[in-house]
């Protein structure tokens, strides 16, 4: 379907003379006046583009400007004017609209401009959905887990998303603290604005003062032009610092000055920006400890920390691990089209006795593999990656194939099955092997 343009201009011939131009490509409506424009467009026929002279009896084009742009997806708006002023262009572009043109019209401007401005509205119309489908994947109940920890972390983020303090979150590598600031943000009042992130450990120091702060043309070698920083790009929205404990303490000083007066200078530049963010950080660090080493500033410490949140490791939250294990089942089976309906109750309980130092993170991508490599519709456990035994493989006994010995070993595991209650993965600890070796022996023992 094409796109469509109303042509607005008391002129009749300037009217047919672009309706016969752009007719061949699109849907084109005419309009002798602001009125009879905004009727057209209240009709509720879908209008892209709005060409509007600037000076008519009536409804001027700034008055069309000012109307469309409180509509809902309005269209894109170029001005055009016989008699143009830089006050009046000023204007027109302070009230959104997308161009400002002279007569007499050049046709090959207009089409250009007509293409150039259907693509911007585009993107805007492809970065609001982003934005509304990145916001359906962080909802307040995205956090998983129903232990005592993540009630307490929940409702700090309910109380803290509503507001616009700065906030510092503490947890080991793999425990969702980017999760949580994406949560924050995007629960927040500021969730249609940017939310723009920088990892502190990613960059030298002199690379990642300009990639938060920018900087001017010549101000090191090899900046050619000029560069807006992060703190620019996430202006009215919100900066997350991951990895904050890693900031170098020049940059530290920087930062400070920032939190204390919303100001700072792009890197080469004198001139003083200023901008609205919302500042969240995130670190694997003890924060205090760096202080108390004195190689994080105690004053930058507490401006971070308004308000702080400290995310356990799943090894002391071990109730959460039954929730984040069906949850990620669930999406993995979806992703990879697998029809994976369950975990078994001993592979269940390898998984909650083992201590995941790699958190959240880790188990996720475990699951992953489950699902992938699962054999049937239940993960079973032979369908189980080999490092996830360590914990129980502390040594193998040999396998003893008959006499004494044989029977003797047949006699330990029935003995030790019996004490755990049948507990395989207890029983496998208790005896010093791995869970696959005794599977393997209770098969060949008949058990």
């Amino acid at each position: 379907m094409n796109a469509s343009v109303l042509i607005v201009d008391d002129d009749k011939l300037t009217r047919e003379t672009l309706s016969r131009a752009l007719s061949e490509e699109y849907a084109v409506y005419t309009a002798s006046n602001g009125q009879e424009a905004l009727d057209i467009i209240g009709k509720g026929d879908k209008i892209d583009v709005v060409l509007s002279d600037l000076e008519m009896p009536g409804l001027k084009g700034l008055d069309i400007l000012e109307r469309v742009n409180a509509l809902n997806n309005s269209p894109v708006v170029i001005l055009i004017t016989g008699q143009a002023t830089i006050e009046s262009a000023v204007q027109a572009m302070k009230l959104g609209a997308y161009d400002y043109i002279t007569k007499p019209v050049n046709l090959d401007r207009i089409s250009l401009l007509i293409e150039k401005s259907l693509e911007n509205k585009r993107l805007k119309e492809e970065n609001i959905l982003l934005r509304a489908r990145i916001r359906e994947n962080y909802p307040l109940v995205n956090m998983i887990g129903s232990s005592p920890e993540m009630g307490k972390i929940m409702e700090i983020i309910r109380h803290v998303s509503s507001t616009a303090a700065t906030a510092l979150i503490e947890g080991e590598s793999g425990t969702g603290k980017e999760l949580i600031a994406n949560i924050i943000h995007y629960n927040s009042p500021r969730s249609d604005k940017p939310f723009i992130k920088v990892s502190c450990a990613a960059f030298a120091e002199g690379v990642l003062e300009s990639e938060i702060f920018g900087h001017e043309k010549g101000a090191f070698t090899g900046a050619v032009s000029s560069k807006k920083g992060r703190f620019e790009l996430a202006d009215g929205g919100t900066l997350f610092l991951d990895e904050i404990g890693d900031i170098p303490l020049g940059i530290q000083v920087k930062l400070l000055r920032f939190l204390q007066e919303k100001t700072f200078e792009r890197v080469g530049g004198n001139k003083t920006c200023q901008v609205d963010v919302r500042i969240i950080s995130a670190t694997n660090k003890h924060l205090e400890r760096l202080v108390s080493e004195g190689s994080f500033r105690e004053d930058l410490y507490y401006r971070l920390r308004v308000v702080k949140i400290d995310v356990p490791p799943l090894r002391k939250r071990k109730g959460d691990i039954d929730d984040l294990a069906g949850f990620f089942l669930n999406k993995y089976s979806q992703i990879h089209n697998r029809h994976i309906t369950g975990i078994s109750d001993e592979v269940m309980a390898m998984i909650r006795s083992y201590d995941w130092p790699g958190n959240v993170r880790e188990l996720m991508n475990c699951i992953e593999s489950f699902v992938v490599l699962a054999r049937g519709s239940q993960v079973t456990i032979d369908d189980i990656p080999d490092y996830l035994f360590s914990q129980c493989d502390v040594r193998h006994a040999d396998d003893h194939e008959d006499g004494v010995l044989a029977e003797m070993e047949r006699q330990t595991i029935m003995d030790t099955m019996r004490d755990t209650g049948g507990n395989k993965v207890e029983a496998a600890k208790k005896l010093g092997i791995g869970l696959r070796t005794l599977y393997r022996k209770i098969e060949k023992f008949q058990l």
